[in-house]
């Protein structure tokens, strides 16, 4: 019998090229996100290429209620949830304290931490109940280092990284396993999110240097979920060669 992964922000990026990696392993797969078109699109490859089965669930995770009417409606064949892997989150601008503005703030906590800790709530009493699963928690860079104009950001990433160490202890009795990923760079969607749709403005983020791709970071949670029972990776920081934190990076 396959197992199962939920995986949020499914319909681009890490979280996209993540659900095919797992798709390979033989995981049958619940995939979010507010694109239904793509999620649609995504359900239909996974299924004929891979032969899996696929749910998709579309809702904005930063509605509470839709996201628990969303849960509400897993089958229960579906409700073994094996992996957890919360990768939907987003940066939204680059201005600094005293100029940002409030509704930009709400988004960014909203999504990066009220709707991981809302969606892993409902999801973490499936894996309570078969005393066993795999949360991983898709952090950043940003939840280290701080860096100008990036303060909310920055400040809901070393909340994933708190939440993922609290989580681990939390859940530690009932066997459940908790992983941080944080990535440096990654050529997404998320500066073009970040910038407002100004391409222009994400590609000069990557100027001069090859950034990490989404390939990358499902490889690494491959790496991650592949480990024998008695292992855990507690938490990874994966950076582009030409990075050495959030601050230096070498433009060649």
């Amino acid at each position: 019998m396959n197992k199962i992964a939920l995986i949020t922000g499914a319909t681009s990026g890490i979280g996209e090229a993540t659900t095919i990696v797992l798709a390979k392993l033989g995981y049958n797969t619940i995939i979010t996100g507010r694109r239904e078109e793509r999620l649609i699109k995504l359900k239909a490859t996974l299924e004929n290429e891979y032969s899996i089965k696929t749910l998709h669930l579309c809702f904005d995770i930063r509605n509470q209620e839709e996201t628990l009417n969303a849960i509400n409606s897993i089958p229960a064949e579906w409700q073994n949830i094996d992996i957890l892997i919360n990768n939907a989150g987003l940066a939204s601008g680059t201005e600094k304290m005293d100029d940002v503005r409030w509704d930009k703030w709400q988004q960014m906590i909203d999504t990066n931490i009220t709707g991981l800790l809302f969606l892993s709530k409902e999801i973490i009493k499936f894996m309570v109940k078969n005393q066993s699963g795999h949360i991983i928690n898709i952090s950043s860079i940003a939840g280290i280092n701080v860096y100008e104009g990036g303060s909310v950001y920055c400040a809901t990433k070393h909340a994933v990284n708190a939440i993922t160490q609290g989580m681990r202890i939390d859940l530690l009795k009932h066997n459940i396993k908790v992983t941080s990923i944080a990535p440096g760079m990654v050529e997404t969607e998320f500066s073009l999110v970040r910038f407002g749709g100004d391409q222009q403005k994400a590609d000069d983020v990557y100027k001069g240097v090859t950034p990490l791709s989404a390939q990358d970071i499902a490889e690494t949670i491959e790496f991650v979920v592949t480990r024998p029972a008695h292992v855990n990776i507690n938490d990874i920081l994966i950076m582009p060669t030409q990075q050495a934190n959030a601050y230096y990076t070498n433009r060649g």
